[in-house]
């Protein structure tokens, strides 16, 4: 299982970040970003999701 990454965290790695429920199953409608390095990640759909990278 990837590591779930709550929002609002920086400093990732650059890439493609899937939005996922609070322990790693899919969401309707899941949003999926590209950031940069040292870029934030954006706040989910509803509290209590996460962030895995694809």
């Amino acid at each position: 299982m990837s590591r779930l990454i709550p929002p609002g965290t920086d400093n990732e790695a650059k890439g493609k970040y899937k939005e996922v429920g609070p322990r790693g199953g899919t969401v309707p409608k899941a949003r999926e970003v590209n950031i940069d390095q040292g870029d934030r990640l954006p706040p989910t759909q509803k509290p209590g999701n996460k962030w895995v990278k694809k």
